[in-house]
């Protein structure tokens, strides 16, 4: 069968291909025609199964995702797959509670594209599917920023894989030049009400009145019958059949219609209204820039950012699309400028633009193995990790068991001094290293009982270093102490008086390819908060920033992403906390400046996405021990600005820190009057990923597990 699944197959199959995967494509239904399988059985490494020539389904048409995950299940048995690629979202939700779950890449489409329309199980199911899946495959980055909002768990595991569009062999795209003479249109797709379809057919007769000679060329078969409209089918039929100007080519194969469209000078893809708000993209849109045929289609944000916002085949009404052909029709120059936009646009979704990206992130799910790991034993080295709180280890979690040298068992304890002794026994006996994340009852309770040959690394956060516990820790059984920072590896060493060399500085991860992601218009003009409570975070200090810049520019805007101070009890039952946020809302209330000038935003995993629209990330806190928000911020391309907190400088350069708020709101300002901020921008990018990047981190403790220094 040939439809858009199918395509996308053949995409997908060629771009693992070309990214050096071994292939096994499991076809859903009997073949019908070989036009788009029979490349593949001839590319190398690649293997097509059909389940119903093979015998193993035996049902007349194609597969039900029930049908399809026992089938998927069976194969994989004979042969254990690394990673299953799988597009859909119900067969996806069948395959997350098989055994296949944990090597899902999910491909989704059919997930609802608007708040209204998510319903309680729609995110139950989703969360299930993202719980099961390693990868999730998203088509846009409108698309990713939707779904991490909406259902927390697809955080992180989004990423970027847009629609592939690949030439079929030996079809050449449109020579350039614009048209002369007849202004030749081209439709490819459904007949549908939405897709103004019927409205297209009126196109050439009304172009005829404005002195434009025009036809337009109409190529598929599918007529949709809709039930709010029962007289649209026979409409659509009578005018694609005698509609003036109009020629109807019916269905044809898939090459072919590339060649009809190559064949023709401009591509119509205007839509109602009601579909602006897609999150997914027109492949046809793609296939037209790569024929290097401009297109007509709606004005959307996700169009903007493809094609720019001055491109000049933007239409919202029929007039708009008359007046945008009738200025192509007697303008070469704008006609070349829309053809030149499309193609460089079309760039970024070719084969090989897809085989890279598949690369980076086969990259990222399988590390290469470590000689210095599989040195320490001729098997996988056994890496226990041990902890009531492993949110900010998950990044490093995910790696150590991504890695074919390393075996990860994890012992959670459900509160700081509570476990299941038993269990916590069992990875004594297991483990060759234990990691214990937080220098706690775990850290005392597995010092106190570990095998002498084995070792066991603690790392330390600021909220231990002036508990009990580091002083009660018999520091001659723990091989390494982990700190965040230079400074407060130096205040370890201080406050416990332990052996130099067992203090070690390995910096918090960043997970830049996560952060990476295009800002949205007037970042430069949006401060952002990450993490408000308790005061010491200085939410006031940042109001002095921001009330400072707002009385010369009034577009600067603090966005606070943050859970609110009362939603923690332990901070809300004191005095003095209560007194500092409510002093701080009321001065946001009654400040003429900051009224209306302050955003808060809820707390989640979202953070990539939510800081597309933040230009600048503040640190305003009294201490820290590392301070993540302004590398997060760096990491997505936000300029950092720092008060001056003990060790800011061993963490970060110092010209993002300022002695003062006004300091600070004085740089701000003068790098986005002067046109900095993008140049600020990309050296802050550059900086986080040379020293805090994820794959960096991984190496040190990586090293460090090996038994490196």
């Amino acid at each position: 069968m040939i439809d858009g699944s199918a395509i996308w197959a053949q995409g997908m199959v060629q771009a693992l291909a070309r990214a050096g995967c071994e292939v096994t494509l499991v076809l859903k239904a009997p073949v019908r025609t070989g036009r788009l399988v029979d490349p593949l059985r001839a590319l190398p490494g690649v293997t097509v199964r059909s389940p119903h020539a093979e015998g193993l389904f035996d049902g007349p048409g194609g597969m039900v995702p029930r049908h399809a995950a026992a089938i998927l299940t069976r194969i994989d048995d004979e042969n254990p797959h690394d990673l299953v690629v799988v597009r859909g979202r119900r067969l996806a939700g069948k395959l997350a509670a098989g055994p296949l779950a944990g090597r899902l890449w999910t491909y989704l489409t059919d997930v609802p594209q608007s708040a209204g329309e998510f319903s309680a199980s729609a995110k139950a199911e989703l969360r299930r599917i993202a719980d099961a899946s390693r990868v999730l495959l998203c088509q846009t980055e409108e698309l990713r920023g939707f779904l991490e909002s909406a259902v927390p768990a697809t955080a992180g595991k989004s990423v970027l894989f847009p629609p592939v569009v690949v030439l079929p062999p030996g079809m050449a795209p449109r020579p350039p030049g614009a048209p002369d003479g007849l202004l030749r249109l081209v439709y490819t797709g459904k007949f549908a009400p939405r897709w103004n379809t019927y409205e297209m057919t009126s196109l050439p007769r009304l172009l005829a009145m404005r002195a434009v000679d025009a036809e337009l060329h109409m190529i598929g078969d599918k007529i949709h019958d809709d039930s709010a409209d029962p007289g649209f089918a026979t409409r659509m039929r009578t005018a694609l059949e005698s509609g003036e100007g109009v020629v109807w080519h019916g269905g044809h194969p898939r090459a072919e219609a590339m060649w009809l469209t190559a064949s023709c000078d401009v591509g119509l893809s205007w839509r109602d209204p009601s579909i602006d708000a897609s999150l997914e993209l027109s492949t046809k849109v793609l296939e037209c820039g790569t024929l290097g045929v401009p297109v007509v289609l709606n004005r959307t944000p996700m169009h903007e950012g493809l094609l720019g916002t001055d491109y000049p085949l933007f239409a919202a009404t029929e007039a708009d699309v008359l007046d945008a052909l009738t200025l192509i029709g007697k303008n070469p120059d704008v006609y070349t400028l829309a053809a030149d936009r499309c193609r460089a646009a079309a760039e970024e979704f070719t084969l090989d633009a897809a085989a890279d990206r598949l690369r980076t992130y086969l990259s990222q799910a399988f590390p290469e193995p470590s000689e210095s790991v599989l040195a320490v034993k001729q098997r996988p080295l056994r890496v226990g990790v041990a902890g009531h709180d492993l949110k900010f280890f998950s990044g490093l979690l995910d790696y150590l068991r991504s890695r074919s040298d390393m075996e990860v068992r994890v012992d959670h304890w459900p509160a700081l001094k509570a476990h299941d002794e038993k269990r916590s026994q069992d990875l004594i006996e297991w483990a060759d290293v234990i990691i214990c994340e937080w220098c706690g009852p775990n850290a005392l309770w597995f010092a106190s009982r570990k095998r002498p040959d084995q070792r066991l690394v603690v790392r330390l956060h600021r909220f231990e270093l002036y508990a009990p516990w580091p002083k009660q820790l018999d520091i001659d059984a723990v091989d390494s102490i982990i700190c965040v920072s230079p400074h407060y590896t130096r205040l370890t060493l201080e406050t416990t008086g332990w052996p130099a060399a067992k203090v070690v500085t390995i910096p918090n991860w960043v997970d830049d390819a996560q952060l990476d992601r295009a800002k949205l218009p007037g970042a430069e003009h949006h401060l952002g908060m990450i993490g408000i409570a308790p005061s010491r975070k200085r939410l006031d200090l940042a109001l002095d920033v921001l009330e400072e810049l707002r009385r010369d520019d009034p577009r600067f805007t603090l966005f606070v992403k943050s859970k609110l101070p009362w939603e923690y009890w332990w901070i809300w039952q004191k005095e003095e906390e209560r007194a500092h946020y409510e002093k701080a809302f009321r001065r946001i209330r009654r400040s003429r400046l900051l009224s209306g000038g302050v955003v808060f935003d809820s707390y989640g995993r979202d953070v990539a996405s939510w800081l597309r629209r933040i230009g600048f990330v503040l640190s305003t806190s009294d201490d820290e021990s590392f301070h993540l928000a302004p590398a997060e911020g760096m990491a997505s391309g936000a300029v950092p600005a720092l008060l001056n907190w003990p060790g800011a400088d061993t963490i970060y350069d110092p010209r993002w820190i300022h002695e003062s708020t006004s300091a600070m709101a004085a740089s701000i300002a003068a790098t986005v009057t002067q046109d900095r901020w993008q140049q600020d921008s990309d050296l802050a990018r550059s900086q986080v990923k040379a020293a805090y990047a994820l794959p960096e981190v991984c190496d040190q403790w990586t090293n460090l597990l090996a038994g490196a220094r």
